[in-house]
Parts: structure tokens; sequence; C-alpha cells
């Protein structure tokens, strides 16, 4: 691929088989059709039989996923922060690809405006869809320092994120290469404790370091969800300050979050960069540079964002990614060969085991409450089988301890009200994952994107402590 000038609309959307390739393979498509067809007949011809064996097999699931979260726990620390000195910065470029989001377009740019990096060796582009008139005309009229530039990716399709990403990776004049989103507020000195990482990094074989992401509850109301953002900002803390850091201890590959992955520029090249038909092309990224060689690694200094907020909101963001890991998992399971024993290990007790338990949280807590129905119906005391009850309170045990644990880490309230609400979180994941499936069929590569609005209360926030600060210097 060339890597200046304009590129064309294949160049754009990669060259790879990935996501794009519509369809199963030969081996997909018969394992899925013995699965189902098998299924079915044993559900008819024995269904006490096959239920029994589904349970046991579900009651195996949760004890695996269970010991894997205490392995978790147990492995995962977060790394020290390091900042390099001026002398040995390398040259770097942000990237932020937005579409319709004039209302938060110039709370970006004065955010990336607060990094500190030397600004001879900075570059940033936030680019921008031609057909988002409003988000371009509001980006322009931004101050912005002379470093930063507004890109307008050319028409074509498909209209995601990794497209314009790739636009902007053929642009690119750094050594070292970030992406952000629009909402988020990044650590000033997050690029340059990434830089020391690389420098420090004697193996020579990390590709990618991931900042950790922390959702900031807002006290606006407008948009605000306490349910769901509570245990949105939990979910996060439990991935980003345990799951990953043990991994990346374990030296396994982990999907990447779609914001603050710090990348080494030659080896997204070289690998094409990102999969523009993939909905959620971070994941599908993690386990690319994995096959290709590399390995990844996490940051200490943080990523702010702010929750979806409502229902009406978090269900489109979450249908997106539960859709992009099937494609993903699609994806990477056509080829074994260099994913390997570890790489596929990996890819099932992170996507493969999100989607199963997205599929049974809701089927799992319906289970329990209609056995203490027919127990409080037909006046007798509820006895679920003990040892069914005692797999669900180890595997629920298991995921409050890691939840804990994230939320201390990454600084958020975690009290018994929320983890005594946890399972109703849980089970809205069983209603994304039957949206999802339904529009992985009709609708494979269209973007669900989030809606985002300005963190006014924050940025108000912000504005009085550094004033406060000024006047106590």
């Amino acid at each position: 691929m060339a890597l200046s000038g304009s590129w064309s609309n294949e160049e754009l959307t990669r060259t790879r088989i990935g996501a794009e390739k519509r369809g199963l393979t030969w081996p997909q498509a018969i394992l899925i059709t013995v699965a189902l067809v098998g299924g079915t007949t044993a559900a008819c011809l024995a269904p006490t039989l096959f239920f029994d064996a589904l349970l046991v097999v579900t009651q195996i699931g949760f004890l695996c996923l269970a010991a894997w979260r205490i392995v978790l726990v147990l492995v995962g620390r977060p790394p020290s922060p390091e900042v390099a000195s001026a002398e040995a910065l390398p040259r770097y470029t942000i990237m932020a690809a937005l579409y319709d989001e004039a209302e938060v377009v110039s709370q970006l740019i004065g955010r990336l405006s607060r990094i500190e990096y030397p600004a001879d060796r900075l570059e940033a582009f936030i680019l921008l869809e031609a057909h988002d008139l409003e988000t371009i005309q509001t980006a322009e009229a931004c101050p912005r320092p002379d470093w930063l530039q507004i890109l307008v990716v050319p028409p074509g399709s498909p209209k995601t994120k990794p497209r314009a990403l790739n636009y902007g990776l053929a642009r690119a004049t750094g050594d070292l290469l970030t992406i952000y989103d629009a909402e988020d507020d990044p650590d000033p000195l997050q690029l340059r404790e990434a830089a020391a990482r690389f420098a420090a990094d004697e193996s020579g074989r990390i590709a990618c370091f991931q900042s950790p992401l922390r959702i900031r509850r807002l006290a606006r109301t407008t948009h605000a969800s306490p349910f769901l953002d509570r245990q949105f900002a939990v979910e996060y803390a439990a991935l980003f300050e345990v799951t990953l850091p043990a991994m990346a201890r374990l030296g396994l590959p982990f999907p990447l979050g779609g914001t603050s992955n710090h990348f080494r520029v030659d080896v997204l090249r070289s690998i094409g960069g990102w999969d523009a038909w993939n909905v959620t092309e971070d994941a599908d990224l993690g386990f690319e540079l994995w096959r290709a060689g590399w390995r990844l690694g996490v940051l200490r200094r943080p990523t702010y964002e702010t929750p979806p907020g409502p229902l009406h909101y978090w269900l489109p963001q979450r249908v997106r990614w539960l859709k992009g890991y099937m494609q993903t998992w699609g994806v990477h399971t056509r080829d074994l060969r260099t994913l390997g024993l570890r790489g596929f290990l990996s890819l099932t007790v992170t996507l493969g085991a999100g989607l199963a338990s997205a599929a049974a949280h809701a089927v799992a807590l319906a289970w329990v409450a209609a056995w203490v129905l027919v127990s409080i119906i037909s006046g007798l005391p509820p006895a679920p089988p003990a040892f069914a009850m005692s797999v669900l309170v180890l595997a629920m045990a298991a995921a409050w301890l890691q939840c804990a644990i994230g939320a201390r880490r990454g600084e958020v309230s975690y009290k018994a009200a929320d983890m005594m609400a946890a399972p109703a979180y849980w089970s809205l994941l069983t209603l994304a994952f039957i949206h999802a499936l339904w529009r992985l069929i009709r609708e494979p590569f269209a973007w669900d994107k989030t809606t985002h609005h300005r963190d006014e209360d924050v940025e108000a926030a912000s504005e009085i402590a550094s004033s406060a600060g000024r006047q106590a210097a």
C-alpha cells in the first residue's frame, strides 16, 4: 500500500481477508450445521437427557470462567508510571475519527491541546466524513494548535471509523500513533508514558500499548442513567484495571479498546491498518497483531470517558460491540494455524466467553426466578439443585471480586447495592446479544453510532480547579 498521497477506496478498506468476506468457510458452516441439527434432534428425541447435558456444560463453563477471573485477579497488576525525557521522545501522531459530533468537537480539540508533548514532534488529525458538514464547519471554526489538522475523508463505503483511521494512517508521519474518540479526555502525560514504554521494550516485540479507559460519571441529569452509568463504569474498571493488565503479564493477546491504543506506525502499516468492515475493529486488531508475531502491553495513565447514558443510548453501543465480537470470532476461527493454541485460548476467554455469558445471563436468572416462583406457588421452600446454585454463586462471587478490585484501582464507587443490582445489568446483555445476532444477519456492516454530549460540569470543574491552583500559586 502507498504511504503517501490518496488511497483508493479498496486500500482504505484494507486488503487482507477480514470481516468483509461475507459468509462462513466450509469448516465453519459444517460445524454450525452439525451442532444445530444434532442439538435439535437430541432435544426432540431425548429432551430430559439433552437439557441435563446442557445444564452440565453450562455449569462447567461457569466454573471455568470463575477460575479464570480468579487467575486474573491474582496476576493482574497495573504498571508503574514512566515518563520519558524530552530528548528521547519520538515523533507522535494523534488521530480521532468523528462523525456527527458538532456538539463535542470543540471540547475534544481543547483536551487534545492540553497534551504535554513537544509541539515540533507532534501532529494530530481530526478525521471527518465529507457529508458531515456541520461537524466540519464547527471544527474549522475552533481555535487549535498548529500541529492539529482537520482532514476530510473522501466518500466511500463502508462509512465506518476504521476506514477513516486508514485514511489518516496514510498521512501519518509519526513513529508512534494513538487514536482517541470524540468524548475522550486523555491524561496529558499519556503519550510520554507510551514513548517510555516502547523505549524500554527490550524484546522489541510490543506493537501496541493500551491505556486504561475510566468512566467518569457526570452530575448532569439530562443524559444520565444512574443504574446503567454505575454498572458501565464498574464493567470498564474490571476490564481495564484487572483483565488487560493480567493478560499482558501472561503474554496473551487481547481485544484492544476502541481508543487510547498506542502503536508502532511501521507495524500498523505492515498489517494493513484497521479492518474497515469490522464494527469492533479494535477487538480484531489485537488478535491480528498477535497473528503477525507481535505482542501487546498496557499503560498506567488513563483516558477518561463518559458513560453512554440511558438505555436507548446504551443498547445500540452494546449491540455493535457484540455484533463485532461475532464478526471477529468468525474471522479469527477461519484459520487457527497462525493464531496458535495460546491465541485461540485467549480468543475463547475474551470474545467467546463474552458472547456466551451475554447469551446465558438472562436465561440463568430466569431459571432461578422460575424455580423460586414455582416453589412459592406450590407452597414448598425453594430448593434448587445444590451444585447448580453453588456454581452460579461462585461465578457471581468471582465476577463481584474482579469488579470490586477494578473499581478500587479505577477510583470508581462500588457498593453493596451495585453488587446486588449487577445481575439485572448482566441480563440486559442478553437483550443486546439477541439484537446483535439479528443485526449480524440483516445488517452486518451497519455502524450503530453512540451519541455524545458535552461534559459541561466536568469542564466547569476543571476550570475551577485550575483557577484555584493559579490563585494558590
